[in-house]
């Protein structure tokens, strides 16, 4: 059994002192001619004697060894303390894991308090940042009745301000998903109503860049919580109208899948296992120069808490095809 050996390796000192003595007091008892039979007798009494120690203290290591492993288990957990120690040895090293242990919880709690920090701060930053956004729209609305001429400079404005919207937008889900708490709510929602939000916030898009949609009122129910799957939506719209030059963007269910399709660029085979990887852009993300690599994380993250699955096929100069499994 394990224990034994671990059990000889730590008191292997100790037997072996013992063997030497019982073999000095056999060769003196030899050498000093006394009789064979007590000689035996006295070295056999020395080796019970020793086995039978050994028997009762192996035993008692073997208990603690036990003991020790359960309540590490209930350590992890927070329900348990160390036991008593057993000698001086053993107080010295609970006392220098109980050193440890505090000085653990003080650096997790100082990087839990400079992420809490953080998080407040970015929360402040984006809702702050959404006044000056809806001035800008606002003094845009009132230019309308500008010159003709001016019309496709205050459309490139209006693209930049919706593209500074999309970032604050994403990284305000970005905080709130990484955050210790979430505001989930999980019901049954029709999946036309999610969609047309989707569309409606991505209409200038289509229009900008003369896109057609295809899709007809899908007439179905899901069970997910809709500001969060609006916003994936949103993603991979966006995705779709970015690497779109021209063509059509479709929406439809096929084998209970909701499938949002592309004739754009498509990916390349190698970068499509990474797609879903923070911060990994690929090819048309370096080329494109602006991506930056946290929409489809986001959109992984959000449907795998949601319990949804994702699927995404591609092929270079032929579209991206991306399934929703609710």
């Amino acid at each position: 059994m394990w224990w034994i050996k671990t059990y000889i390796k730590r008191h292997g000192v100790g037997i072996c002192l013992y063997l030497i003595f019982a073999a000095v007091y056999a060769v003196l008892l030899f050498l000093y001619h006394m009789p064979v039979e007590p000689a035996v007798y006295a070295t056999e009494l020395c080796l019970i004697l020793g086995i039978f120690i050994l028997i009762i203290d192996g035993r008692r290591y073997y208990i603690r060894m036990k003991k020790l492993e359960w309540q590490m288990e209930a350590v992890k957990n927070g329900t348990e303390k160390l036991p008593r120690p057993g000698d001086e040895i053993e107080r010295l090293y609970q006392e220098l894991l109980a050193n440890l242990q505090e000085e653990r919880i003080r650096q997790v709690g100082e990087v839990i308090k400079e992420k809490s920090e953080i998080t407040d701060y970015f929360t402040l930053w984006t809702h702050q940042i959404k006044t000056p956004i809806a001035a800008m729209r606002l003094l845009l609305q009132q230019e309308i009745t500008e010159l003709e001429q001016n019309y496709e400079q205050k459309k490139e404005v209006e693209s930049e301000l919706f593209k500074i919207e999309q970032y604050v937008e994403m990284v305000l889900q970005y905080l709130r998903l990484n955050s210790s708490v979430n505001d989930f709510v999980l019901k049954e929602y029709e999946l036309d109503d999610m969609i047309r939000q989707a569309v409606r916030k991505y209409a200038p898009m289509f229009i900008r860049k003369k896109l057609s949609l295809c899709y007809e009122p899908l007439q179905k129910k899901v069970v997910t919580d809709e500001k969060w799957m609006v916003f994936v939506l949103e993603q991979l719209l966006s995705n779709a109208i970015k690497y779109t030059g021209s063509g059509t963007i479709s929406i439809y269910m096929k084998d209970s899948c909701l499938l949002i399709e592309d004739t754009g660029i498509g990916i390349l085979s190698e970068d499509l296992p990474r797609i879903f990887d923070k911060g990994y852009t690929g090819y048309n993300g370096r080329s494109d120069k602006k991506a930056s690599g946290i929409g489809l994380y986001l959109v992984q993250k959000i449907l795998h808490k949601l319990g949804h699955k994702i699927l995404v096929e591609s092929e270079p100069e032929k579209g991206t095809r991306v399934k929703l499994l609710f």
